[in-house]
């Protein structure tokens, strides 16, 4: 399968050298790095060459790298069951930067664009309806930005007196968790609560 994608790279590259920026094969995968303003076009070659044919977009998702001047990577899923193949697509993008909308090529990236601008508040040029897809109306912030606090800003409960839902500033501080990254399957030398009852029992 390797071999197969390593073809495959070699093809798209050759064909299309004014959209790729580099290319590997990794885990068995083909993993394509575009630049943002071929993304349409290079798209749309990926659906209609014949060697091709990544007819199905599986997702668009994105992956946030706050250290980076481009801060993150849009991250493109597509599928081609007449070759029965995967691809990769990555863009690198700046925080204020637009990236191309492929709804032209592919219509279900609709959802998909409105979900990354929604968790990670990236723009997309050319989306006839870009708004928020998951959060509530007046969510402030980006949730799977890596600077958004777990505990979020805003608590949204129902208010029994009031009858109506209210929305409350979060008052929680991060510095009350205290976290270990241990398991407790993994030679812990506490005991955690619930388990003393079966420690005493061992005895």
């Amino acid at each position: 399968m390797s071999e197969a994608m390593k073809e495959l790279g070699q093809h798209i590259e050759g064909r299309r050298a004014d959209c790729v920026i580099a290319w590997d094969v990794s885990y068995g995968e083909l993993n394509i790095d575009v630049a943002p303003a071929n993304i349409v076009g290079f798209v749309e070659f990926l659906k209609t060459d014949p060697t091709c044919r990544f007819s199905t977009l599986v997702d668009i998702t994105a992956v946030d790298y706050p250290d980076r001047p481009k801060r993150f990577d849009v991250v493109y899923h597509f599928l081609s069951m007449y070759q029965n193949q995967r691809i990769r697509l990555r863009l690198s993008v700046r925080e204020e930067e637009m990236v191309p909308s492929i709804i032209s090529v592919h219509p279900s990236a609709n959802w998909f664009e409105r979900e990354v601008f929604d968790m990670f508040g990236i723009l997309f040029s050319g989306h006839p309806d870009l708004r928020r897809l998951l959060t509530d109306y007046g969510f402030r912030g980006f949730p799977l930005r890596k600077d958004f606090p777990t505990t979020g800003y805003t608590e949204v409960r129902y208010d029994e007196e009031q009858k109506r839902v209210v929305y409350e500033p979060v008052s929680l501080v991060q510095e009350y968790r205290q976290f270990d990254f241990m398991s407790p399957w993994e030679g812990a030398d506490y005991i955690l609560p619930g388990d003393e009852k079966s420690e005493e029992g061992a005895k």
